[in-house]
Order: C-alpha cells, then sequence, then structure tokens
C-alpha cells in the first residue's frame, strides 16, 4: 500500500524559508513523476513542482524560482520555500503518480493517483 506523509507546515513570516517533506512508502516503480501542489479554500488544487524519475523537474511560474523541489530515491520529497509571501498560504500536498510504461518529463507528468494529508503553510506579512 502506497503512503504519503507531509510535514514541515507551520507558520512563518514573509520572507522567511519552510522545508516541506513527503515520506513515501511502498512505492516502486521505474517510471514515475513526484510532485508538490497547494489549494486554499474556495479554489481550484494549484501544481507547485514536480520531479520526474531521471531527476527533471518543473516549476509554476508563479513560484518564480523561490521553491526548489526534491526527490531521494523514491522515499523522500522535499520542498524548500525560500523568501515566502502572504501568497503562499495554503494547504500543502505531496502526490505520486501511477507508475508510467515510459518516462514522462517533469512538465508533462499527469494522473496523480496517491496523496498525503496535506500541511498546513501560513504566511504573515
Amino acid at each position: 500500500q502506497v503512503r504519503l506523509m507531509e510535514s514541515g507546515g507551520g507558520s512563518a513570516q514573509a520572507g522567511r524559508t519552510l522545508t516541506l517533506s513527503c515520506a513515501v512508502s511502498g512505492f516502486s516503480a521505474s517510471h514515475y513523476c513526484m510532485g508538490w501542489f497547494r489549494q486554499v479554500p474556495g479554489k481550484e488544487r494549484e501544481r507547485v513542482a514536480t520531479a520526474d524519475s531521471r531527476g527533471a523537474t518543473y516549476y509554476s511560474p508563479s513560484i518564480k524560482g523561490r521553491f526548489t523541489i526534491s526527490l531521494w530515491n523514491k522515499n523522500l520529497l522535499e520542498l524548500q520555500m525560500n523568501n515566502l509571501t502572504p501568497e503562499d498560504t495554503a494547504m500543502y500536498f505531496c502526490a505520486v503518480t501511477r507508475p508510467y510504461v515510459s518516462y514522462v518529463r517533469a512538465e508533462w507528468c499527469s494522473e496523480f493517483s496517491y496523496w498525503g494529508q496535506g500541511t498546513q503553510v501560513t504566511v504573515s506579512s
């Protein structure tokens, strides 16, 4: 059974750094993607960053180079968030795709089938 567990959320002042972690267990595949999403109540879920099975990454333009996604084997996914702004306030979720039959580049990752429970990030000005 695939399990994802986020940690590292909390409150921070604007300009500070938070690092989110996602522990992944029970997952095994040669081709896959992992990623971070965020959602604000009343708004659609937004893709923040993805990493593919070759280590390539993709970032949402809204991040503007402030965030860094890191994938350590298939067991740990991190998101370092620098220079936080109040607009980064959201519930953050990590997710993993179903296994792919072949390589899929990070910017084309889809069919995220496994999700964590989420961790809240609140940024004050």
